[in-house]
């Protein structure tokens, strides 16, 4: 009997060891198990991001902003620089072709297709990049349609009223002083009255807006923008130089008027802008029509005052 019982107790024994092994076992299989998830590193980032993870995109961030910004600020100096640019090529070419040269006076068709030919060299020039304005009149009308923001179009009209007057400065330059005359700033004709000669500018510059507007919308374009540009400042120079030699510009009008130092009463924003910089030469009436042009101009000869404009 002793015998049996121990044998009994030797087995029972032999059990309870195999399964204290088998649970020992189970237990580091299942804690190389845990350790080994714990290792994976796509889990540590997806669940305990490490705190210099964090740091690591707070500059990222940063440098996506300054990037940002700095494409922003070059593509607006572009388009600043542009719209510098291309009115001051077009009042210097366009201006130039009503300078009185003793031996080619300047006709109505010659003016106008200099100025088509400016125009559209101008429009070519900042079509992509500022959108071809080269106008106060049209930057304003682009404010006014909710297509260019306040400060953008204050620039705007910054840089184009800089470059009339430097397109005009480099034309009073290179000129014989016999030639340059009043270098072809607009002036009323002395039998058209003030308001008939606002009312034709309002006219002459409401269609050329609108041809701006609907040369520059792809939606409708079909054709090239200098090119119906162009023909729209054409047209208004064949009729708008018998009243005021067609402005269609404030720009054009500004950079001439501002070289020679005459802001003669002939159109309002010259006018305004005589005012703002102090000149004295708006408060009075300046003959529109000196005696010695009224002597030997011919009816078919262009006056002296005849300028052109986008």
């Amino acid at each position: 009997m002793e015998e049996l019982q121990m044998g009994a107790s030797e087995g029972s024994y032999t059990v309870r060891q195999q399964e204290q092994a088998r649970n020992k076992r189970l237990e580091e299989t299942q804690e190389t198990r845990g350790k080994g998830s714990r290792e994976r590193p796509w889990e540590q980032k997806r669940w305990q991001p490490r705190p210099r993870d964090v740091d690591t995109m707070e500059p990222e961030g940063h440098g996506l902003a300054k990037m940002m910004g700095c494409r922003l600020w070059t593509a607006t100096s572009k388009a600043l620089f542009v719209e510098f640019l291309a009115t001051g090529l077009y009042v210097f070419f366009g201006v130039g072709s009503t300078l009185h040269w003793p031996l080619a006076l300047p006709t109505v068709l010659q003016i106008t297709i200099t100025f088509n030919l400016a125009t559209a060299m101008a429009v070519q020039i900042t079509w992509k990049t500022s959108g071809a304005h080269i106008n106060p009149a049209v930057t304003l009308a682009f404010l006014v349609g909710s297509q260019i923001s306040l400060p953008r179009a204050v620039a705007y009209v910054a840089a184009q009223l800089t470059g009339a007057t430097v397109g005009a400065a480099v034309l009073y330059g290179v000129t014989p002083g016999d030639i340059r005359e009043t270098l072809g700033i607009n002036m009323v004709w002395s039998n058209v009255s003030t308001g008939q000669a606002v009312t034709v500018e309002l006219v002459l510059t409401l269609q050329l807006v609108l041809c701006v507007f609907a040369s520059t919308d792809s939606r409708q374009a079909s054709g090239s923008p200098a090119t119906m540009i162009g023909i729209s400042v054409a047209l208004g120079h064949l009729i708008g130089i018998y009243f005021t030699g067609c402005s269609m510009n404030p720009a054009r009008s500004f950079g001439p008027a501002l070289i020679v130092g005459k802001f003669t009463l002939h159109w309002t924003l010259a006018q305004r802008l005589a005012i703002l910089t102090g000149t004295e030469e708006t408060k009075k009436l300046v003959a529109l029509k000196p005696e010695k042009e009224s002597q030997s101009s011919s009816e078919d000869s262009i006056p002296k005052s005849v300028c052109q404009v986008i």
